[in-house]
């Protein structure tokens, strides 16, 4: 009795310094992540945004990205939710071996449970341990995504996890093996035929559940010491994360940007003040509290750095690794930032001064040494300049969004960017120096190209029939077919444009174009941190589109688009600046013609196909499956990418990179290319401009180093369409049992077919 009375001072004598010191934690960390920016965005609706939290972590939809990972996290998930409640039991087990929960603590399905929260810990902390140490960093013949991620915190929760699932077996095996417990075999399928080889000694009940309870104690004194521990915090943070994401529907932070926001609301940059509102993020205070909790709730998993194309080509950027620079400077910052400091776009001190505070002195000493040496350090910035991060992690990204699509507890890594971006590009015009060039063409000529408006109709010469070209009114045209900047210029993208205007022709589908009028969208501006920029083109397009739909009813404002970014930005961001339109993707509409049978493909291209999905069309709009189909309906044989759909591997275009040098690590491009090339193709297939561009140059990049076939090319979905309808008229079918014209399949290719 005196064993376990001391067995209970010391459970409860350290429960209420580590329930202080998480506590004290907890508040503290709430006061640090409310020093971002203001956003009201997140707030409701309430009952979607809740129903997203809970599908979420119970059915576990993100975390099942990886299916080898998720059913051992869900164990550990459901372990340590339910079994806190096993936990608190154990305040009365190291008392009384005997204490139950009242009423449900003799229910043969409470202890049915206990067995399998107790069982499923274990497994699933051994699991986890072992997946990270079968990817741990040392190996040389794989790229770990676990590469930069704090092991020891990582092992430590693991280790806790492991004992608290012993701690609850043994404790039941203790109370069977001393007749404190009878339960049937089914509720204790473990522990039962456990308990027939430990002694009769209910003192060992008490040992046991003290073990079960420092462990859980030990564990929130570590982690209220260590707010950083983005590992073991994520357990609480991640389902406000989840419940705060940026899509109140559910969806990943994708498609259209976050706007520009100044003080929890959208920046018109027309009447915007220099002075007091904050153009993008220059200081880590600068971004909104969702940011913050973005960097607190980061668990270093690495599945966003396993995706990233940046990374995988030997870039500087980690998806990861850059939310965690972010999160150690945020927190090292903190206590400057809740004493009042503050620094102008110089540098100077303009919080922390003498005339603002009476207490100022106390202020002062409040802030450590290291904590006023953080407040110093620009958010980007080289080595030279102790920057937070570097401008080439920063401009690594092309915004491709894998980093987005992975991540299990929604933290939005591209937002994140482009606003570090609009601060470089708009507040101290520090940026790539080819992008100077392509801001200049856009602002002046409409176009990333320079190319002059007057040859934005040079795609149609040469073709059949006439193009009809917008000139004040409609008429009976269904759709407004936007060209885009690549579609009307690049000579690669012309065949694609040309292709469409010929398939809607002979589908007899009325469009127009406008020609001249066309300007591009704005997208790479925008991508790039040109906020200003895109707003000047983006408003210039919406006055000239609802002009042109100016007597059409919302339902039947119809663009047809070839470029996956103009869709991008027609369907998804325009709608910030007053454009609301309907907008297809061509594969989207070519597909539903072929549906309706008024494009009818008679004679198969039959060749072995590979199919690259544009990030903007695929990832960032879920646009899978009409390319995919337009390809069998040509006739082709399509042999998928070991990265396809939404983990296929970007080109390398995105963010603006089009027009930006790649100067390290290996070309995201050709990386791609050596991808497509392993399933032998004889075209390679995709359904974007800016793809195509970067897919071409790195098939003829292949093709010089002898390491590709002259006959490998690269073309649009609706090329091989056209091929496969146009051929119908000029000459018979051919044969069904023809040899496919592509190059021949791997042996172990044949036998599996």
């Amino acid at each position: 009795m005196t064993l376990q009375l001391v067995l209970g001072l010391v459970a409860v004598a350290v429960s209420v310094v580590a329930w202080g010191v998480f506590v004290a934690a907890v508040l503290k960390q709430i006061k640090i992540i409310r020093l971002g920016q203001p956003d009201g965005t997140r707030m409701g609706p309430f009952v979607p945004r809740m129903k997203t939290m809970i599908v979420e972590f119970v059915a576990h939809t993100r975390m099942a990205k990886f299916r080898s990972v998720a059913p051992w996290h869900w164990m550990v998930m459901w372990g340590f939710l339910i079994g806190s409640a096993v936990l608190f039991e154990a305040y009365g087990e190291v008392f009384d071996p005997r204490f139950h929960w009242p009423i449900i603590g003799t229910w043969s399905v409470w202890l049915l449970l206990i067995e399998l929260l107790g069982l499923g810990t274990v497994v699933g902390g051994v699991a986890l341990a072992v997946i990270r140490q079968r990817n741990h960093p040392r190996r040389a013949d794989r790229v770990s995504r676990f590469q930069g991620s704090d092991f020891k915190s990582a092992y430590f929760v693991e280790a806790v996890v492991i004992i608290e699932g012993v701690g609850i077996l043994l404790v039941k095996a203790f109370k069977q093996s001393s007749g404190l417990e009878v339960a049937p075999l089914w509720t204790s399928f473990v522990t039962q035929p456990l308990a027939q080889i430990l002694p009769a000694a209910p003192i060992w009940v008490s040992v046991m559940a003290l073990v079960k309870l420092l462990s859980g104690m030990i564990w929130l004194i570590v982690v209220g010491r260590n707010l950083t521990m983005g590992v073991a915090w994520h357990r609480f943070s991640a389902f406000f994360n989840i419940y705060f994401k940026r899509e109140d529907d559910g969806g990943v932070a994708l498609g259209a940007l976050k706007p520009m926001m100044s003080g929890g609301k959208v920046l018109d940059l027309e009447e915007a003040d220099p002075d007091k509102d904050v153009f993008g993020v220059g200081k880590v205070e600068d971004f909104s509290w969702k940011g913050w909790l973005d960097f607190s709730t980061c668990t270093e998993c690495g599945r966003c750095q396993s995706q990233c194309p940046a990374w995988n080509t030997a870039k500087p950027l980690s998806p990861k690794l850059l939310i965690t620079q972010l999160r150690d400077h945020a927190y090292a910052k903190a206590p400057y930032l809740l004493a009042g400091g503050s620094r102008d776009m110089a540098g100077d001190e303009v919080g922390l001064t003498e005339d603002k505070y009476e207490d100022y002195k106390k202020r002062l000493e409040s802030i450590d040494v290291l904590a006023m040496a953080e407040s110093e350090r620009p958010l980007v910035g080289g080595p030279d300049e102790l920057g937070v991060i570097d401008p080439e992690v920063l401009w690594s990204c092309t915004t491709c969004g894998a980093c987005v699509e992975q991540c299990p507890v929604d933290i939005e890594h591209v937002d994140h960017i482009v606003d570090m971006r609009r601060y470089q590009v708009l507040i101290e015009s520090n940026f790539p120096s080819e992008l100077g060039g392509m801001f200049k063409n856009l602002e002046n000529k409409g176009n990333p190209w320079g190319q002059n408006a007057k040859d934005r109709l040079a795609w149609t010469e040469g073709l059949e029939f006439e193009v009809p070209v917008f000139e004040g009114e409609l008429g009976d045209a269904e759709y407004l077919f936007w060209v885009g900047c690549a579609g009307a210029f690049e000579d690669r993208a012309k065949k694609t444009t040309r292709a469409v205007a010929e398939l809607l022709h002979t589908a007899g589908v009325k469009y127009t174009v406008l020609g001249p009028e066309e300007t591009c969208t704005g997208d790479p501006a925008r991508r790039a941190g040109n906020e200003f920029l895109f707003q000047m083109l983006a408003q210039q397009n919406v006055e000239v589109l609802n002009s042109v739909f100016e007597d059409r009813p919302a339902g039947q404002r119809k663009i047809v688009v070839t470029c996956a970014h103009c869709f991008n930005t027609l369907a998804n961001e325009y709608p910030q600046v007053g454009g609301t339109y309907e907008v297809v993707h061509h594969t989207q509409l070519l597909n539903k013609l072929v549906r309706e049978r008024r494009l009818v493909p008679v004679a198969p291209v039959t060749e072995d196909v590979t199919y690259h999905d544009p990030c903007y069309l695929g990832r960032h709009n879920k646009v899978y499956e009409a390319p995919r189909e337009l390809i069998g309906a040509s006739g082709a044989k399509l042999r998928e990418m070991p990265r396809h759909e939404e983990r296929s591997m970007c080109c390398g275009a995105g963010g603006a990179r089009m027009w930006m040098e790649e100067r390290i690590g290996k070309r995201i491009n050709v990386d791609r290319v050596d991808e497509a090339l392993s399933t032998a193709p004889s075209k390679i297939a995709t359904g974007c401009p800016f793809c195509r561009v970067m897919l071409t140059d790195g098939v003829t990049a292949r093709q010089s180093d002898g390491l590709a076939g002259a006959h490998v090319e690269v073309v649009d979905v609706a090329q091989m369409l056209l091929e496969s309808v146009k051929r119908g008229t000029e000459k018979p079918d051919t044969p069904t049992d023809e040899v496919p014209t592509g190059t021949p399949l791997p042996d172990e290719d044949k036998a599996k077919a």
